[in-house]
């Protein structure tokens, strides 16, 4: 998706004054989630009734976790969706996705026609970036005849870059019986539209358009496709006849304003722009999006001149320092930028203002400049010492000045020696550069600073249970990691692989299925696709592999993976 359609779409969600999918979120509510649990109303018997009593003491002392694994083992026995349903919205206050995803499905199964659960699943699946499972989700909201929010849903899979392919084909299967389905209709275009199938995204929506022609988020699609296209004569068109349809409906102003710029009409442009900014009072975040769209299409002074208004407000918003910095950047006056991206506060934006600049001074040759910048930032934010630093290693390391790196590092450490964040930063350093030993040295001498420091032992764990058979002490580091952050995928998944290395697969299946759950990187993937086929479950492993490749460019565990085990590739026969 290009910037400038990301952009338009942020300004978009502002305009239509929505959050899109915010009903299948699976963020935590504000108020106590018992209090809006549905009644129990079957017969327990006496160990049944212990049971959810403490489930239920538990979710009162505010032990969440406990209050929905009870719930959801009461639930399993009892075939109960009232308590499926209960283990659920305690589960939405343990930050454990995959606890959350087994309620929600449990209670799912057990109410097949209700469609909370469905909602809670497909935004599960979204957050996750399980593309397929959330229109799978949405597709099950459709045939109920719910709103599905199939073209939102397309949107967002349209921004994040998904795999069309399977998404197509889900979409497709659903309107060869639901051809009336004007939502599935335009969902599926947008992802043709995505996947370079023009004729075919034009030819449903020219079918759509003789019996739905007074649809107004029909012609907004048509407008979207066209101007991704590069047909900005046609995407103004569709602009204005959804605009007739729906007048007081911005995103079609703005979706003609973007067309207009797109296609160098920045004179038109520019009084829709600021029609849109007075009906919405001057929203500093508008402006910010518009600019970015201006600049997106090279209108540096029209996006300046937007942006100026900001900073005479005592609450300029940070972003605003970024662009203005990305344009003087972009017309060659690094001096200029540079002192845009240093006005950025302490807070959101500060280190992002901090990496472009030293970026910045990188690319222009100005390496010894970049790095004295750095130190100036931290003496005048200390507290930021160890992102600062590594920043600069990342920025150095990326134009291929690794003495430098080492120098800065180097420098960080002679001024905060005991800073325990900044050698373990030393240790993988190490670890990138090959040096093993060295790593896990280094690695001792945090953990021997700081014994709670969970990324520590998982670090030295993970790397003495995959470049060693010290699976034991692997074992004993990970599993006080996992002590101190049981929440967290990424020692979740060390513990899995611990296990699996140890040659206990089946032991190591649950830890890897909810680190994969929390975090479905093709590194997580590679290990319970392995797991999975030791244990004979190669259809499942199969389906993880064709995931991984389609979700990711760069997969270099799943790569390895088929090595040794050619027959999970896609192009495998089952």
């Amino acid at each position: 998706m290009p910037k400038s359609l990301f952009y338009a779409a942020s300004c978009a969600v502002l305009l239509a004054g929505c959050q899109s999918m915010s009903a299948d979120s699976p963020s935590m509510p504000a108020d106590d989630p018992m209090t809006t649990a549905p009644p129990i109303t079957r017969g327990f018997d006496a160990s049944g009734l212990s049971q959810v009593m403490l489930s239920e003491m538990a979710g009162q002392r505010g032990d969440f976790r406990r209050a929905a694994e009870g719930y959801l083992a009461a639930a399993d026995r009892y075939r109960s969706a009232e308590l499926a349903e209960r283990a659920t919205l305690a589960a939405r206050y343990t930050d454990d996705t995959g606890l959350l995803s087994s309620a929600a499905a449990r209670w799912q199964q057990l109410a097949p026609r209700d469609s909370a659960p469905q909602k809670l699943l497909s935004g599960i699946a979204v957050d996750r970036g399980d593309w397929p499972a959330a229109l799978r989700h949405r597709l099950e909201l459709a045939r109920s005849d719910e709103d599905a929010q199939l073209l939102e849903l397309a949107d967002l899979m349209v921004e994040a870059r998904a795999d069309p392919v399977p998404l197509i084909a889900q979409l497709r299967d659903f309107t060869a019986s639901h051809p009336d389905h004007a939502d599935a209709q335009m969902a599926t275009a947008r992802l043709e539209a995505a996947n370079g199938q023009l004729d075919d995204a034009r030819q449903r929506l020219a079918t759509l358009t003789r019996h739905h022609a007074d649809l107004p988020a029909l012609w907004l699609t048509r407008s979207q496709i066209a101007l991704e296209a590069g047909d900005y004569g046609q995407a103004a068109a569709a602009a204005r006849r959804g605009s007739e349809l729906a007048p007081d409906d911005s995103r079609f102003l703005l979706a003609l304003a973007q067309a207009e710029i797109a296609n160098g009409d920045i004179a038109s442009a520019e009084p829709r722009i600021d029609q849109l900014l007075a009906r919405y009072n001057d929203t500093p975040s508008l402006r910010i999006g518009f600019a970015q769209l201006y600049l997106d299409a090279g209108a540096l002074e029209p996006a300046r001149r937007l942006l100026l208004p900001l900073l005479d407000r005592d609450d300029t918003p940070p972003a605003t320092y970024l662009v203005l910095g990305s344009i003087a950047e972009t017309q060659g006056e690094i001096d200029n930028a540079l002192l845009y991206y240093r006005q950025v506060p302490a807070g959101p934006g500060f280190l992002d203002s901090r990496a472009l600049a030293t970026r910045m001074l990188i690319a222009s040759g100005r390496a010894r400049d970049a790095q004295e910048f750095l130190q100036v930032e931290i003496l005048r934010h200390p507290d930021q010492r160890t992102p600062l630093t590594q920043i600069g290693l990342q920025a150095l390391d990326d134009a291929g000045q690794i003495p430098a790196a080492d120098a800065l590092l180097a420098d960080a450490l002679e001024q905060s020696p005991n800073d325990t964040d900044l050698l373990y930063t030393r240790a993988m350093r190490e670890f990138d550069q090959g040096n093993v030993e060295t790593m896990m040295t280094q690695m001792r001498d945090v953990i021997a600073r700081d014994p709670d420091n969970a990324a520590a032992l998982n670090a030295l764990g993970y790397t003495l249970a995959t470049t060693t058979d010290h699976y034991d002490e692997a074992l004993d580091l990970i599993e006080r990691a996992h002590a101190l952050e049981p929440q967290s995928p990424a020692i979740l998944d060390s513990l899995g692989w611990v296990h699996f290395k140890r040659g206990e697969p089946r032991k190591a299946l649950g830890y890897l299925r909810r680190a994969y759950a929390g975090q479905p990187d093709q590194e997580v993937a590679a290990h319970l696709a392995e797991a999975l086929v030791v244990l004979d479950q190669a259809a499942e492993a199969r389906t993880l592999v064709q995931s991984a490749i389609a979700t990711s460019d760069n997969h270099p565990d799943i790569d390895d993976l088929l090595i040794r085990y050619p027959q999970l590739s896609p192009q495998a026969e089952p």
